[in-house]
């Protein structure tokens, strides 16, 4: 059984601020996708269902979420077997497996009641991408963990260019997640954590109150995982090139699942087969 893990307030890696600092300025938050809380503050369970390939990156990305005051997570033996990656009401689970020769790198899935509340969450990693030359390395490991995770908390990304200078986020895209050099610039931070501005969406998203909380008590799913892009639903969103894509499907009864999917580069080791 894998150790119950608290964390908060420590980083486990340079969180580096390379925008403005004040609430005012954050723009990155997902549509207005939230997880319903009376307090501002999410007190949220991450399933561990990853192997020992994935523990550390799992837990530095709980450690670097929990710097903000608006999240309390604590890290929890996995819930679901990570083959299919069911989610189960009231928390988040991670996963990791081969999933397959699809083209996606991760997935982050929420279910979403009503116009905007979360109230279970999954992310997936395809090893079939992670054991190639291209994508085994910790940098890659940790971006796309920890962006992933970040979806779950209702945020979208700060920028989706991937041949740009590094923002020194995970909720940036980029060819080159450690920085430095041998990518756009000698000097660009690593997009492996979460920056001030992540922090200030967050305080945003978190700045109202509901009438309930979502995040608590696990019990069982609401509605199965969707695991192949067949079940996905309706692509509602798509960047210029095709990297970033955002899926949605209406479960009925006030319900959907909403999938963001993070594509493996077409010009790199994997190939992938976009719908």
């Amino acid at each position: 059984m894998k150790q119950l893990f608290t964390t908060r307030g420590i980083v486990a890696g340079a969180v580096i601020t390379v925008l403005c600092s004040t609430v005012a300025t954050a723009h990155h938050s997902w549509r207005k996708y939230h997880w319903a809380t009376t307090t501002g503050v999410v007190s949220l369970e991450v399933g561990d269902n990853v192997d020992a390939n994935w523990d550390t990156h799992l837990t530095v990305a709980v450690s670097d979420w929990s710097v903000s005051s608006n999240l309390d997570l604590t890290k929890v033996p996995g819930g679901t077997n990570p083959a299919t990656c069911a989610p189960t009401t009231g928390r988040i689970e991670t996963c990791n497996g081969s999933y397959g020769n699809n083209g996606w790198l991760g997935i982050a899935q929420i279910w979403i009641q009503g116009s905007a509340h979360i109230y279970q969450a999954t992310t997936r990693l395809n090893d079939t991408y992670f054991n190639t030359a291209t994508y085994n390395t910790p940098a890659w490991r940790q971006l796309v963990t920890c962006q992933e995770v970040g979806h779950d908390f209702g945020l979208d990304h700060q920028d989706e260019r991937n041949n740009n200078v590094n923002l020194g986020t995970c909720m940036d895209y980029t060819n080159d997640p450690d920085g430095f050099a041998g990518g756009a610039s000698p000097s660009d931070p690593s997009n492996e954590h979460p920056n001030q501005h992540d922090y200030d969406q967050l305080a945003s998203i978190y700045s109202h109150r509901d009438s309930t909380n979502t995040a608590g008590a696990s019990t069982a799913s609401r509605a199965a995982a969707r695991p192949e892009a067949a079940d996905w639903g309706q692509l509602v969103r798509t960047s210029p090139d095709n990297r970033v894509q955002t899926y949605e499907r209406d479960l009925g009864n006030g319900n959907r699942v909403v999938t963001h999917v993070f594509w493996a580069d077409p010009e790199g080791d994997a190939k992938p087969g976009r719908r």
